[in-house]
């Protein structure tokens, strides 16, 4: 555990996981994952202050290492299974995937979340078994500047089986009304709108109540705030780290726009997930690499 107060630019909450990934055609590999994982250290590497609050198991807390290396503040709520994700590609378009959930850490409580003094908490889940309606008013009632990834409660596990289906949320209004940004992917956009038109769908959240939603899809990501849309396509030259690509780019999004208009910060981030797409794990670049890949793209 760390101190009873966490001070940072940007707060995750969520789990951590080992992340088991089958590619199609190629071999499985087993490494640290989560959105937490990917969020933080985007964030962190770029000279945005992290901190991190999630549940594992104390026995595999080396996963945290790369976050602590990095300056990332670590809160550990103890539970008896660190989350394990099973994600099978069955054919070669990266973004068909099945998805199970082999172990869980579990929802997470009022209780778990120490004083945050920071500019915006950010939750980070990977399924609908890390946070409920009622965490999230919780958290807004304690005057929270607040974000949330939709696949937080889209992923649905079963069970039984493990399996995780998306499915639509019974409370999703409510829950964006709570939120200061919203984070999702085409597919989420699908399952929550029935609309795979980001910007339709995008205008969908924002009559829901969302000021500031953020869609990602294979060839770019949309961005709506207060009216206006944003369009920035990806420039990555292969697609080999595309796991973690939604969290990513909203991190890179969500740090930038501390101090800089949408345009802008949509443009960051779209050129920050492409250089970690071209590489498996989360982003291992600096804020001058991300720095120039926005200045090649921009000339292109």
């Amino acid at each position: 555990m760390t101190s009873d107060r966490l001070t940072a630019d940007l707060a995750f909450i969520g789990h951590v996981c080992l992340d088991e990934v089958v590619p199609f055609g190629g071999s499985p590999r087993v490494a640290p994952g989560s959105a937490v994982l990917c969020g933080a250290l985007a964030a962190a590497r770029i000279g945005t202050s992290v901190a991190v609050v999630t549940r594992m198991a104390p026995a595999d807390e080396e996963i945290l290492e790369p976050m602590r290396q990095v300056g990332i503040t670590v809160h550990v709520v103890p539970t008896d299974f660190t989350t394990y994700m099973k994600v099978v590609h069955p054919s070669s378009d990266v973004d068909d995937r099945e998805m199970f959930q082999l172990a869980n850490a579990g929802l997470f409580a009022s209780a778990d979340i120490p004083a945050l003094d920071v500019r915006q908490v950010h939750l980070a889940g990977i399924t609908d078994q890390e946070f409920d309606l009622s965490f999230v008013q919780g958290m807004k009632a304690r005057g929270y500047r607040l974000s949330a990834d939709m696949q937080s409660f889209v992923r649905q596990v079963d069970p039984e089986s493990r399996r995780i289906s998306f499915g639509n949320v019974a409370d999703k209004e409510e829950l964006v009304q709570l939120l200061d940004m919203v984070k999702l992917d085409v597919v989420e956009a699908r399952v929550l709108t029935g609309t795979d038109d980001l910007e339709r769908a995008a205008i969908m959240f924002e009559a829901w109540g969302s000021p500031e939603t953020l869609i990602t899809r294979a060839d770019g990501v949309l961005a709506r705030v207060n009216g206006k849309t944003y369009w920035e396509p990806f420039s990555n030259r292969s697609v080999v780290g595309r796991t973690g690509r939604g969290d990513t780019t909203f991190a890179a999004y969500m740090a930038r726009r501390l101090d800089h208009d949408p345009d802008e910060s949509l443009k960051f981030a779209a050129a920050l997930v492409s250089i970690k797409m071209e590489r498996a794990g989360p982003f291992d670049g600096s804020l001058a690499d991300v720095l120039e890949r926005m200045t090649a793209t921009a000339v292109r």
